[in-house]
């Protein structure tokens, strides 16, 4: 038996879960799911801005059906393998990238915080990935240039319905050093985006009195807004109205072919294409010579009901892979597992944006980051779980839909 002895410190000590008051980890440091950074955002936002970002078009079926797809995802590893070291790195138009993801473009970051794109566009370059700046963006191509250096910048374009200007922000992207230009052909007109309508949401937030109530719970975010630089967007003259009534003003309806042949004859970086919902459509363009295609349906915020782009992949890469068009995918990746899923169905590589925009909500620069080691994180377990160091070892085999039957 035993002897028994009164306890001491060094033996307690190990055995007790909390933490010091004054330890200086927050709940962005300790958050280990982008689930948990979407709640830390949606704590300290207004509802009517974590609701923009969160939300989509319609009965939101199209985002729902986006996010279902990668939970359907099913993984068949390979076990006895050497994964001590893993090589996350991809490559993108013949430069290597650090991560198998993109930080996609997203309209209006600062007022998601106020730290806004350039802290995006920082925290890319520390782990190596591209950012894709938007049009629909709170900071200049020049500015966010001047920003972050060292990143390697993709700027996404829409183009206006005035044709004398339209083509203004090719200009200047080109003059500013930016890689590769990324033309979303999905917004002829805009989604119909109920929550940001019942919100009464506006570009910019007007001070009413239903947000000015809203000030007493959101104090931070208020002072943060009223005390920076005015939040208006740095590509666009026109603003007022919700987003989608900025749309149907301002952008053009009848964009076509003849101007994906325009910006492939004359801008002089990378063309992608963003937006396409068509294996027909991934084929034509990849057939004129562009750079790249992204499957997308924006983030199930344009078209309610449009297909899901992860169930289109395996057609769309088998229809342009005699081409030297790569193949890129948007929409409902939150965890490193869903961006390796969407690789192993043939995906060059996989667009976020919500997954950084909870980061930024959550705790500015330093919650983008905290997103970005997640993604990391998450990618590298879920390699070394399946048995590949590289991600150029994922077969067709090895990812498939719960319930497919091999082919």
């Amino acid at each position: 038996m035993s002897k028994r002895q009164l306890p001491t410190w060094s033996g307690l000590k190990p055995l007790l879960g909390f933490k010091s008051p004054f330890s200086k980890a927050d709940a962005v440091t300790r958050a280990v799911t982008i689930s948990q950074l979407r709640d830390i955002g949606k704590a300290k936002t207004p509802r009517a801005v974590f609701d923009y970002t969160d939300g989509a078009a319609g009965e939101e079926l199209s985002y729902g059906r986006a996010y279902e797809a990668y939970r359907r995802l099913e993984f068949h590893p390979h076990v006895l393998r050497d994964v001590s070291v893993v090589d996350t790195s991809i490559s993108i138009f013949g430069q290597k990238s650090a991560l198998p993801f993109v930080f996609g473009p997203t309209g209006f970051t600062r007022m998601m915080h106020y730290h806004g794109e350039p802290a995006v566009a920082k925290v890319a370059a520390e782990f190596g990935i591209p950012y894709t700046l938007s049009t629909l963006g709170t900071t200049s191509v020049e500015d966010l240039a001047a920003a972050a250096p060292d990143t390697r910048k993709w700027f996404q374009l829409y183009l206006w319905r005035d044709k004398a200007t339209r083509y203004e922000l090719v200009e200047r992207a080109a003059a500013a050093g930016y890689e590769a230009i990324m033309l979303t052909v999905d917004t002829v007109v805009g989604g119909m985006r109920v929550r940001d309508v019942e919100n009464g949401l506006t570009i910019p937030p007007q001070l009413t009195l239903k947000t000015m109530a809203d000030m007493a719970k959101y104090p931070k975010w208020w002072s943060n807004l009223l005390t920076t630089k005015p939040l208006e967007f740095a590509s666009l003259k026109s603003t007022g109205g919700t987003v989608a009534e900025l749309m149907n003003n301002v952008f053009d309806p009848s964009v076509t072919m003849k101007d994906v042949e325009w910006l492939n004859e004359n801008w002089p970086g990378k063309l992608i294409v963003k937006g396409v919902q068509n294996v027909n459509d991934a084929a034509m363009l990849a057939n004129a010579g562009v750079d790249a295609v992204v499957l997308s349906n924006h983030g199930g915020r344009q078209l309610d009901r449009s297909v899901v782009p992860l169930e289109l992949l395996p057609s769309a890469k088998a229809a342009i892979s005699d081409t030297a068009t790569q193949l890129f995918i948007d929409g409902g990746a939150l965890s490193g597992s869903d961006i390796v899923g969407g690789i192993g169905l043939g995906a060059d590589a996989v667009l976020v944006g919500r997954a950084y925009l909870y980061g930024i909500m959550a705790g500015g620069e330093a919650g983008v980051r905290r997103a970005a080691q997640i993604l990391k994180g998450e990618v590298e377990q879920t390699m070394r779980l399946m048995g590949i160091t590289s991600l150029d070892q994922l077969t067709p085999d090895m990812v498939r839909f719960h319930g497919q039957t091999k082919s």
